[in-house]
């Protein structure tokens, strides 16, 4: 069994049950590009006390909106044309006003719903005060409440549905959206940053390189758009990185982990193996396979490494777990003493869900259309070596969907190859932000690509960690982190204005008042 397959996000997930032996790369080993983790960030690793949050997020500060959105913005057939309600949701408590174009802060929803990211992106909420800004939170089509067709069973029953489901189509989706709403606002002069994390943050990149008419700039955090098409050695990439933060955390834990495969897999071939593996790790039912706890354990690690996040970091926790054990002193025995400190006293530890969340099913979808992101794993890594086999990866694929993939649809549509060069010349205002904890940076752009295309990383940072809430524990260099990217935006904006002012009097347009960082003009 191919223990790569086990990763399909870094929710707390298993899918096991759409494993199938012997598939080496099967269209749900790619990691979910999600912010927060989802329920991973409320684990056991804030036993001591969820740390407190600086901004006052209030849900009755939103106001809830649909859009009626076209179904498919590039053909002219006559189905094109239909359309489905888009979820879009606002809040004005410290806009300045479209009488002084102030601007809109636009977060551009990802792969679940959007009301996940209202509480949890902090980034908007913490900073619109002081940009007099709106927010607004845009969900992507196909989650949420924002479904093509009849119902979601319709939407997603076969790849004639499900081809409206793809990057293209959302950020489209999201270009109509705010000029609408820029339109209803009589808000035609606001500029719009876009704001996304990981999957959310590439599509922001994009957005500001096909529809710069709509967004003065863009905030792409953890945002991987180097992995697609071999641009990242498949296996130089995201689990190169897991294995550097356990190792830099503690060397015996490493070589623990790394000894503990081949341990389970000797016992699991043993008559009455799974029965002593159960026992081991007290699983909430009988193992059936050894892989349904190598996935267990594989994605344990690697979500403590994407969101190994202050105060206490969650790969620290593990590695404290195991290199402390004190029942047992064999390699199983602290595996198991890792789980217990990253999961907590639990009565049971291994469980299976019976079915599939919306973002299990769609991002199956996404990964076997246009976000084909090749991850290997290297004979390096703490991991059982994997190759990644593109052909495998089509086949699995086809037999899953009845379509194969596009797998450099990604790098035609929005480039990635010498990307420096490419965008040198044209793009402008993207702030590419990472941790270079985080195992997807290394799909990440790492280097100012021109003066205003700039990355801004940091040593110690993990997944989409500058866009999240806010917390009083924040180290210095995460605070900095964001001062850095907020200064950045607010130069765009001055720009901007500057630029309008000197538009409107050559045009004699009569724009009452024009915002500016001093004030109002």
């Amino acid at each position: 069994m191919n223990p790569l397959i086990s990763l399909l996000q870094c929710l707390l997930i298993a899918i096991s049950l759409f494993i199938t032996p012997p598939v080496s790369a099967s269209p749900l080993n790619i990691p979910r590009l999600s912010p927060t983790g989802g329920t991973f960030e409320h684990g056991n690793y804030f036993a001591d006390g969820q740390p407190k949050a600086l901004s006052n997020f209030d849900p009755n500060d939103f106001e809830t909106f649909y859009y009626k959105q076209t179904l498919d913005h590039f053909n002219f057939r006559p189905d094109s044309f239909s359309t489905f309600q888009q979820r879009y949701l606002i809040n004005s408590k410290y806009w300045g006003g479209s009488n002084v174009s102030a601007p809109i802060l636009a977060y551009l929803g990802a792969e679940d719903a959007v009301d996940n990211s209202l509480s949890s992106i902090g980034f908007l909420s913490e900073n619109a005060n002081q940009l007099q800004a709106l927010q607004i939170f845009i969900e992507h089509r196909y989650y949420g409440k924002s479904i093509p067709f009849r119902s979601r069973e319709e939407a997603f029953q076969n790849a004639s549905t499900l081809g409206y489901f793809n990057s293209a189509q959302a950020i489209a989706d999201y270009a109509e959206i705010l000029i609408h709403v820029k339109k209803q606002l009589h808000a035609e002069h606001s500029p719009v940053i876009v704001i996304g994390g990981s999957y959310g943050g590439m599509l922001a990149s994009w957005f500001r390189l096909k529809y710069p008419h709509v967004a003065l700039g863009a905030l792409a955090s953890s945002a991987p758009i180097l992995y697609f098409d071999n641009i990242i050695p498949p296996e130089k990439g995201y689990y190169s990185i897991v294995t550097k933060d356990f190792r830099e955390v503690s060397e015996t834990c490493y070589q623990t982990i790394k000894k503990s495969w081949s341990e389970i897999d000797e016992i699991a071939s043993q008559p009455e193996g799974l029965s002593i593996l159960s026992r081991k790790f007290q699983t909430c039912s009988q193992l059936l396979t050894s892989s349904v706890l190598e996935n267990y354990l594989m994605l344990m690690y690697t979500g403590a490494a994407q969101y190994n996040r202050p105060p206490r970091y969650p790969v620290t926790v593990v590695c404290g777990g195991i290199d402390g054990a004190s029942h047992g002193n064999d390699t199983l025995s602290k595996i198991f003493a890792g789980v217990v400190a990253y999961r907590g006293n639990k009565s049971c530890y291994v469980n299976e869900p019976k079915n599939k969340s919306e973002t299990d099913v769609g991002w199956g979808w996404q990964t076997c259309s246009d976000m084909v992101i090749p991850i290997g794993i290297s004979n390096d890594s703490m991991f059982p070596a994997n190759e990644f086999d593109l052909n495998d990866y089509i086949e699995t694929c086809k037999a899953q969907y009845g379509v194969p993939p596009r797998p450099h649809w990604a790098t035609t549509y929005f480039g990635g190859h010498d990307i420096k060069l490419a965008l040198s010349g044209f793009a402008s205002n993207i702030i590419f932000s990472n941790g270079l904890r985080d195992p997807y940076s290394s799909g990440g752009v790492l280097e100012n690509i021109s003066d205003t295309v700039v990355a801004v990383h940091t040593k110690n940072g993990s997944h989409c960690l500058d866009i999240v809430g806010a917390n009083t524990t924040d180290p210095d260099w995460l605070v900095n982190q964001r001062k850095v990217e907020v200064k950045i935006i607010k130069g765009w904006l001055d720009k901007y204005y500057a630029e309008l002012r000197a538009y409107s009097n050559n045009k004699s347009i009569p724009l009452q008042t024009i915002k500016t960082e001093e004030g109002i003009r």
